[in-house]
């Protein structure tokens, strides 16, 4: 079916490609009157920079440095984590606040794939095509193949298609036995009216996200040593293996502005989209043991089947524009929303599952020059939740602050599955985040020294834990005091033997108040890459060859539960500390780039492996190879 649905795609490209635009300004002649084409022609530019009216659009990325950092792990500089496997559930190391102050489902688990970044709005001189195929050991694989093109000098579109099919890691019983199953695609368009006056940007992407739930492996009875050694026999049976939990997402968003003049610009930006969450299992094949207790939701007792529902439709309009070296910006902003649980009833809460949000918000920003910019926003909720943040981007410092008081998730306050039942009433969250980060060049050592400082009051979690009355182990719960981190870091990039490249980064984190152990952290992270990079054969190829080299301390970290898909404080299984080592080749010639990658080095040599979440092992020693096509014509 991938192989049906990719060939026509590709053909679909190829045919567009092969349709030649006749219009001023969609080709590029040199004095030959010879096509030339190149990521110089084809450019891209964010909703973000249209809507502080930089003119800031960027050329197509052809760079190979971190190309091999494919999985989304590794793409997020180790951040975040999940459970051995592309594509499972994903969590922060480090606490992230909330992105909305307003209401949220509270699954958050999938939402990397669905965000992976932020939409690109092209202006081409010809049709572009981007073709990534990239072939992981053991079944693993990810594809992307993007396009756009412009229809005149006004008007482009284009889409995106990101397949990812990943096999299971543990017991694995054929080629094609799958763990993951994930479908993205987006559509975009942008047009601006022949005076720039009018400019729209509009984007629908959606996701389908399936991951067979394994439900981490039985430590007690296979390993008794701290290394956990015989956890990663990739024979090893897991807990569950009939369970399974689906994401499906989509959004339709609009933003189109008028200009009156520098001075004043009227715009609208409009969002409409919905979320589902399900997750299904079998007690005839799986133990029921496994789970806290068997709530009797449907007329099925063996049959397992909870879903969620969250659609939402939020219009905002408002007011902006430049005057001088000074941006502003004001608005009015409306949310629409509509929670649905498969067994829940409003008539049985305390909180509406269906409702209408009103915000109020303004920014203004202060650009001294192309390296100095600072910026303020503040949002305020009609209820009395507000956000306020401000940045700071300078030739020698980066600073940022955020503080918001937010309305708690729907899973925290309320929600009845097959094992599962709850119904609060939390108080809203109040959170702060600083931090600051030094950029300072010595010759050839560039040194970035900094802090990132978290308080969290009313914090609201999971927790495993034996609970009175009820013999449900995994609840939500809210802190009865305040968290405070603090977390001072040192980044600095190294160039030696003029073509090395040394760059650690160290994150020690001391906990200042942790009430009721809620968060849970590693007291060391430490990220380091050692590289050479050099082009080769007259520069013909440029190669970046090195590698990657991640650890953290020991820790009790947050576990994941299955059926509720949410990560969960533990105190029974310590994640051991363990020396994650990669080496890759990064290479690029002419319009391609490639690379070869070995992830975890270490087990090759001593059979010792890593757990991802407790009870879930790490990925396996294993062999990556991925390369990428860049059309032009």
């Amino acid at each position: 079916m991938f192989l049906r649905i990719s060939s026509l795609i590709l053909f679909a490209v190829l045919l567009c490609t092969s349709a030649k635009a006749q219009r001023r300004g969609s080709q590029v002649v040199d004095d030959s009157t010879r096509n030339v084409y190149g990521p110089h022609t084809t450019k891209w530019i964010t909703e973000e920079d249209l809507f502080y009216d930089r003119n800031n659009y960027q050329p197509v990325d052809t760079s190979i440095h971190n190309y091999h950092r494919w999985n989304y792990v590794n793409r997020l500089n180790n951040t975040y984590k999940d459970l051995g496997n592309i594509g499972t559930p994903l969590f922060p190391i480090f606490p992230v606040l909330e992105g909305s102050i307003g209401v949220s489902t509270g699954f958050r688990v999938y939402d990397q794939y669905f965000l992976t970044e932020e939409p690109k709005y092209f202006d081409t001189k010809s049709p572009y095509t981007r073709m990534r195929i990239i072939w992981g050991g053991q079944g693993r694989a990810m594809t992307r193949i993007e396009f756009s093109r412009n229809v005149n000098e006004r008007w482009n579109f284009g889409f995106n298609y990101r397949p990812i099919l990943v096999d299971k890691q543990i017991l694995r019983a054929n080629k094609g036995d799958r763990q993951t199953i994930s479908h993205y695609y987006d559509a975009y368009t942008a047009y601006r009216s022949e005076n720039n006056k009018y400019q729209l940007l509009f984007n629908y992407r959606r996701i389908r996200h399936s991951v067979v739930e394994m439900g981490g492996v039985n430590i007690v009875e296979t390993a008794a040593d701290s290394t956990y050694q015989s956890l990663f026999d990739p024979n090893i049976t897991p807990k569950l293996t009939a369970a399974s939990s689906v994401q499906l997402q989509n959004q339709a968003h609009l933003f189109h502005q008028y200009r009156i003049g520098n001075g004043l610009q009227l715009y609208h930006q409009s969002d409409l989209g919905k979320k589902v969450n399900t997750y299904k299992d079998n007690l005839n094949t799986d133990p029921a043991a496994y789970y806290d207790n068997k709530e009797n939701v449907n007329d099925t007792p063996n049959d397992v089947s909870d879903s969620t529902r969250f659609s939402y439709w939020t219009n905002e309009l408002g007011v902006k524009g430049k005057i001088g070296s000074v941006f502003y910006n004001g608005y009015l902003k409306s949310r629409a929303y509509k929670f649905r649980y498969k067994y829940i009833t409003e008539d049985t809460l305390d909180i509406p599952l269906t409702d209408d949000e009103y915000y109020i918000g303004g920014r203004l920003s202060y650009e001294h020059d192309s390296l100095t910019h600072i910026t303020a926003w503040l949002e305020y909720l009609d209820g009395g939740n507000y956000r306020a943040e401000a940045t700071l981007k300078s030739r020698w410092i980066d600073a940022k602050a955020i503080q918001l008081l937010s309305k708690p998730p729907f899973i925290y306050n309320a929600y009845r599955g097959s094992f599962d039942l709850w119904n609060n009433s939390f108080r809203n969250t109040f959170s702060t985040q600083l931090e600051a980060f030094g950029k300072l060049q010595l010759g050839r050592i560039f040194v970035s020294p900094g802090f990132r400082y978290t308080s969290l009051r009313d914090y609201i979690y999971f927790k495993e834990d034996n609970y009175v009355g009820t013999s449900q182990t995994v609840l939500p719960v809210q802190s009865s005091g305040k968290q405070e981190l603090l977390s001072p870091e040192l980044r600095f990039e190294v160039k030696f033997f003029r073509n090395m490249y040394l760059r650690p980064q160290v994150i020690y984190s001391t906990f200042l108040v942790n009430d009721d152990n809620a968060l849970r952290v590693p007291e060391l992270f430490v990220n380091t890459q050692l590289a050479y990079e050099n082009q080769w054969f007259n520069n013909n190829l440029e190669v970046q060859i090195g590698i990657d080299f991640h650890w953290k301390s020991a820790y009790y970290d947050f576990g994941y539960d299955p059926a509720m898909q949410q990560y969960y404080a533990q105190d029974e299984v310590k994640s051991p500390a363990f020396p994650l080592t990669d080496i890759f080749l990064n290479g690029k010639m002419k319009r391609g780039r490639f690379f070869f990658k070995y992830s975890n080095l270490v087990q090759a040599f001593t059979q010792e492996g890593y757990l991802s979440t407790p009870v879930y092992p790490g990925q396996r020693n294993i062999f990556d190879f991925g390369f990428e096509l860049l059309l032009f014509d």
